[in-house]
């Protein structure tokens, strides 16, 4: 029997509310114990019904689990931790209803967490009423995720503006898959508009696979977002049905969380999911990795401080293990020179490349290539 998505949470579904808990419980985690935050708001602004036939749970119930899991775990430390207040909106009111009713049925909801609200807006109106509430925000922190009916009403202004005073992260899940069939047979006027706002129409190369359109989403997203933080987890259905979850971000920890999230999915790539679960490896058919490449060509330009090669492994894709296991390895090959700020050799494998060098001495190594051999 075929299974019916109205109904059923499909595995492609599970993969997308997946990413979303993996992301929330280290989100929560950072921003509870920042000692600055002072409340956290998250929205779902499509939130659909919430329990499935199969007994599969959607976004907001995975999100009301990490909201009630962060709250006890920093409850039996004895640690206070700042309101978490969960807005939940979609267009059906009946969605709506039952979503309240399943949080209530599976007590994941208790007054002193936060504030809870139900809407039954259309996304316009929620779009408006966000555009509205975030700038006003002081000490605040906002999360957004948006997981359409299509795509039509969705606008990269609508995401750089919820990104704009920099307290805010959105997680956008697009069916990337059925953008793609448009654009390669009969562009329609929703899609132009879609993609004539990150690049102009006039510049968009035809594709000649979903995973390109892809990649011309999240480049044009790059380009038009300029400094944010833009990255994607794809998620495959099937050989020929490919989705995908974009993030954006304005700090680069929250940044480096969402690629933890995915990294902890896909083991292998850290890129998404797919229906067989065998992605495959970063060795496969390669002579080195795609990171170590990159990182090469990255200092083959310029000796590079290590906060530099912070910034740039992540926005490769890569976490700062990664890059560490290259230059450990480089290390003992006599492919790079590490040195400190006060002119000595760092010791071995010390590299400090992480968010608190990040912040508080970002030029604490350079990093240069030796004349020692290539990768």
């Amino acid at each position: 029997m075929k299974k019916d998505s109205k109904t059923q949470l499909l595995d492609h579904s599970q993969a997308k509310v997946r990413l979303l808990g993996e992301y929330l419980k280290r989100y929560l985690n950072i921003i509870v114990n920042d000692r600055y935050t002072e409340r956290i708001k998250i929205y779902d602004l499509f939130c659909g019904e919430g329990t499935y036939e199969n007994l599969g749970e959607g976004s907001p119930l995975v999100i009301m689990r990490q909201v009630k899991d962060i709250h006890f775990i920093n409850q039996a430390k004895l640690n206070k931790i700042p309101p978490i207040d969960c807005s939940f909106n979609d267009i059906e009111k009946a969605k709506v209803e039952k979503v309240k009713q399943s949080i209530k049925d599976k007590s994941l909801y208790y007054p002193s967490f936060g504030e809870i609200e139900y809407t039954s807006n259309e996304y316009s109106l929620e779009l408006s009423r966000l555009m509205e509430i975030i700038p006003k925000l002081r000490k605040q922190k906002a999360f957004i995720f948006i997981d359409p009916y299509g795509y039509k009403h969705i606008r990269a202004s609508d995401i750089k503006n919820l990104l704009a005073k920099g307290n805010s992260e959105v997680l956008l899940f697009l069916p990337t898959q059925f953008m793609y069939r448009f654009d390669s047979n009969g562009t329609p006027e929703s899609l132009k508009d879609f993609i004539e706002e990150i690049t102009s129409y006039k510049d968009w190369r035809e594709n000649d696979s979903v995973w390109k359109f892809i990649e011309q989403l999240k480049d044009g997203f790059k380009n038009y977002l300029e400094d944010k933080f833009v990255d994607t987890f794809t998620i495959q259905k099937d050989p020929q049905t490919v989705f995908c979850l974009f993030f954006f971000s304005s700090h680069i920890k929250g940044f480096e969380k969402m690629l933890e999230a995915k990294w902890e999915i896909d083991t292998e790539q850290g890129k998404g999911w797919n229906f067989t679960n065998n992605t495959p490896s970063l060795f496969v058919e390669q002579k080195t990795n795609p990171l170590e490449e990159k990182l090469y060509t990255f200092l083959e330009e310029v000796p590079r401080y290590n906060g530099e090669l912070y910034e740039f492994t992540l926005r490769a894709g890569f976490l700062t293990k990664h890059i560490n296991e290259i230059f450990y390895n480089w290390q003992n090959n006599n492919k790079v020179e590490v040195v400190t700020s006060n002119g000595q050799k760092a010791r071995k494998g010390a590299f400090y490349i992480d968010y608190k060098h990040f912040k508080e001495d970002n030029k604490r190594a350079k990093f240069k290539l030796t004349t020692y051999g290539t990768i």
